[in-house]
């Protein structure tokens, strides 16, 4: 989960980051962080200070970007527990990802998702759309739809953020043992927009019944059928 706070809305305008925060969640549960305040050496524009209240004098003795983006990257590759990137989520990614991206440029460097396995960017805010067309979906919107504490949320922080996001997600993606989602999903069944791995790639094992197993299954199935007078709806005749 990714987050950030800018000085404004456009770093094409020479707009900067102020605030970086990551949060890892691995089997559903929330593990490590990563997070830093930033020198963004100008002024914020007065309603981004309104939203995440980093003043100036707060940030002058803060690191600049190029200080900490070795262990920026070094966090997003690198899971202490070996296990590899799944999906980075970001809610509204085109905004994150642009000022992200920039601030790489000025450091000679390709954009972020350069550096990611390829497939893994989840934008929750797609997602949402899709489940809640025509509906609100900001964070704080999200947090409400799901009952999630968000009372502490005076200002936009992004390593707060963050972990509200992951809370969102976990709630968007209820049901799901992991944070995957299956190549192929049966018309029934619940599939997340946005986002599609391969279970193959992960070394899980799909058992197959055998023929006795089946033989026994049959067996149930009729007996069910016999006991409900043949109402039972999975026969075609039924229908």
């Amino acid at each position: 989960m990714l987050d950030t706070e800018t000085t404004g809305l456009d770093p094409r305008q020479g707009h900067r980051l102020v605030e970086i925060g990551l949060v890892e969640i691995l089997t559903r549960r929330r593990a490590r962080t990563w997070h830093h305040y930033l020198n963004p050496r100008r002024e914020s524009d007065p309603g981004a200070l309104e939203k995440h209240g980093l003043t100036t004098d707060f940030l002058k003795d803060k690191p600049p970007f190029g200080s900490v983006v070795e262990s920026f990257i070094e966090f997003l590759c690198d899971s202490p527990k070996g296990m590899p990137l799944n999906c980075l989520v970001i809610h509204n990614a085109a905004f994150d990802l642009g000022f992200l991206d920039h601030e790489l440029s000025l450091l000679g460097r390709p954009a972020l998702l350069a550096h990611l396995p390829e497939g893994v960017l989840v934008d929750s805010l797609k997602v949402a759309r899709e489940l809640f067309p025509g509906k609100r979906n900001s964070l704080d919107a999200l947090c409400e739809r799901y009952e999630i504490d968000h009372a502490h949320r005076t200002f936009h922080g992004a390593l707060l953020d963050a972990e509200l996001l992951g809370e969102v997600y976990l709630a968007m993606t209820r049901g799901q043992e992991h944070l995957l989602m299956p190549e192929e999903t049966s018309p029934g069944s619940m599939q997340m927009p946005g986002y599609v791995a391969s279970v193959s790639a992960h070394g899980l094992r799909v058992p197959k019944a055998t023929e006795e197993e089946m033989e026994a299954h049959r067996t149930q199935l009729e007996r069910i059928h016999q006991a409900s007078g043949g109402r039972v709806l999975w026969r075609p005749e039924i229908a």
